[in-house]
Order: structure tokens, then C-alpha cells, then sequence
């Protein structure tokens, strides 16, 4: 026997009736309806992937970091994408690892330092296994980014570009601030002063 819900009831000779049986509920409209959400989805979707697509594109750099100070320079370039040595006061940081103390490394009397030139090596054996992975002949081009304070010794940063020569980044960029003209006013962008 078949389920029939609660309601009123008409006898069985109305109840094929148009007016008064069971046909009479099939023309009615339901209050509830449902929504489609799949084009909806479909626009988060694109709108994020745009979001996201424009977010890479304009991405930053070097992150500043508040231990560091950056000398002004008025010969100034773009810097491009590549590995960051950080040297601060106290230390000598490369892509968040810290490499060595500037306290240490001022009592050493070795022309370059030997745990950067091991990481730069590393790096640069990631950067060749992944692009050969991927049958890409991107060449590596030596590039790297000194993002160094104002006040710390020459001696730090020679040895500091020594190392990153030695490890096979001769091309080497130094992160400044781009001094204005008039006023004394400094523009607040990262700059690539190179060697």
C-alpha cells in the first residue's frame, strides 16, 4: 500500500478529479526552492585564481627585515628574483638559515666563509636538479641579492662577496635605497645597486 501524507481527503469519486484530487497538488509551485550554486563556485573560483595570479606577479622581493638598515645610492636598477644573504650587525642569514655572528666571523682571518659557501652550493644544486627534472634549459645565472646593513665592516661584506663568487653567484646585487634628488627625502623601495 502506498504512503500517502496527511491532509484532507476527497472521496474516491473526486479523487481523479482535476479540480479536487491529486492532480490538483502536482500544478502547484513548492515555496521552497533550490539555488544553484555551481556558477557561483565557478566565479570564486576564477576570482581567486585572478587574485592569486596578480598577487604573484607584484610579489616582493627582499622582505625588510627591522635589524637592517639600508645605504642610500643614487645609480639604482630593479632588483630580479634571486637568493637573499641577509648580513645584519649581529649575524650573516641566508634564506632564514643563520649562517654565522658577525663577532665571529670579524676574528676569523679567512678571505670567504666556508658555511655560506656550502649553502649557496646547495642552493645552486636544487636550482640545477629541479630545472634538469623538468627537462628546462634555464640556465643558472649566477644572481644573488646582498641585503646589508650601513654599519657593518667592509670586511664582512668582502668576505661575505668572495663566498658568494667562490659558491658560483658572480653576479651580484646589492639592495639599496633609491636617494631622491631634492629635499633629502628617501622613496621607500627596494633598488639593486650592482657591482
Amino acid at each position: 500500500m502506498a504512503i500517502i501524507t496527511p491532509g484532507k481527503r476527497f472521496g474516491k469519486r473526486l479523487m481523479h478529479s482535476k479540480i479536487f484530487g491529486h492532480h490538483a497538488m502536482l500544478g502547484k509551485k513548492s515555496v521552497f526552492t533550490d539555488l544553484n550554486v555551481t556558477p557561483l563556485v565557478d566565479m570564486f573560483v576564477i576570482l581567486v585564481l585572478f587574485l592569486i595570479a596578480n598577487f604573484s606577479a607584484t610579489g616582493e622581493i627582499l622582505s625588510m627585515s627591522k635589524d637592517i638598515t639600508l645605504p642610500e645610492a643614487a645609480n639604482t636598477d630593479e632588483l630580479q628574483l634571486a637568493p637573499v644573504v641577509m648580513v645584519s650587525k649581529e649575524a650573516v642569514i641566508v634564506s632564514g638559515t643563520m649562517i654565522g655572528r658577525v663577532d665571529d666571523l670579524t676574528r676569523e682571518e679567512y678571505l670567504n666563509i666556508p658555511a655560506l659557501e656550502e649553502k649557496l652550493r646547495e642552493m645552486k644544486k636544487q636550482f640545477e636538479d629541479l630545472h634538469n627534472a623538468a627537462n628546462d634549459s634555464g640556465a643558472f645565472k649566477g644572481d644573488v641579492n646582498i641585503q646589508a646593513d650601513v654599519e657593518v665592516q667592509f670586511r664582512i661584506i668582502k668576505r661575505v662577496m668572495f663566498s658568494c663568487a667562490s659558491a658560483g653567484y658572480g653576479n651580484i646585487a646589492f639592495a639599496t635605497m633609491a636617494a631622491s634628488g631634492e629635499g633629502g627625502e628617501k622613496k621607500k623601495d627596494e633598488t639593486a645597486s650592482r657591482e
